[in-house]
């Protein structure tokens, strides 16, 4: 078993729903509180597992604003795993998910340099790193319903743009999903071998338009105006 999401970046409208909702599930599950630093004033400082980063396409004749959410990745090759040095980071061999054990963990960094996709963050309250788990705690659930047991970003995004499941099955959602919409990893050519996957935005569709001259269609909404006063 294989588990990661799925994100499409043409449905993903950038509205962080994501970003908190992971936030706030995550400050109260498995890996304690992510830490804020002057979270009211101007300059707020803090934890964040999810982050998104919007960027402007520019395709001409068509442009498009893409939003990209970014988590870990949870990789097969995960070289934050390899560097740690005290064997903090470590991959599950029965479902693939990267997570960190918080209390062999001492915050060294090396990790986060290793990571090209800049998913882990290092909680200064607490000296250690933090990092996208999938919710592990809350997949597993079996206290909830079935329909829940899903990561808190997949469940929250009002757009649909997220998908879990199973990469190692060919018949889940997110592995037909990865077919139908040529889906892609991110940075490949590293070798990190990532798990999650993006859908590419879909190409814009050409609107016809009406060359309408301008006096023409005057003279039509003046005799229109005119028949709605004759009435």
């Amino acid at each position: 078993m294989k588990l990661g999401l799925v994100i499409d970046l043409d449905t993903c409208v950038g509205c962080h729903a994501c970003a908190t909702a992971c936030k706030q599930w995550n400050t109260s599950g498995t890996i304690g509180p992510l830490s804020d630093e002057n979270p009211y004033g101007e300059d707020p400082i803090g934890s964040w597992l999810n982050r998104i980063r919007s960027y402007e396409v520019d395709d001409t004749p068509q442009s498009k604003t893409v939003h990209m959410p970014m988590s870990c990745m949870h990789c097969d090759n995960a070289d934050c795993v390899t560097v740690c040095p005290t064997g903090a980071s470590y991959k599950r061999e029965e479902d693939g998910i990267v997570l960190i054990d918080q209390d062999k963990c001492m915050g060294c960094n090396l990790c986060a340099w290793a990571c090209p996709y800049g998913a882990r963050e290092l909680d200064q309250d607490q000296g250690v790193m933090k990092k996208c788990t999938l919710c592990v705690d809350r997949i597993y659930d079996d206290s909830l319903p079935e329909s829940e047991r899903q990561p808190a970003c997949v469940i929250t995004c009002p757009t649909s743009s997220r998908a879990f499941g199973d990469f190692d099955d060919p018949n889940s959602n997110v592995s037909k999903l990865v077919v139908e919409r040529n889906g892609k990893p991110l940075m490949p050519e590293l070798g990190y071998e990532p798990t999650n996957q993006y859908l590419p935005p879909r190409e814009k569709a050409d609107v016809p338009t009406m060359d309408i001259n301008a006096e023409s269609l005057s003279s039509k909404v003046k005799r229109w105006a005119n028949q709605v006063i004759a009435r």
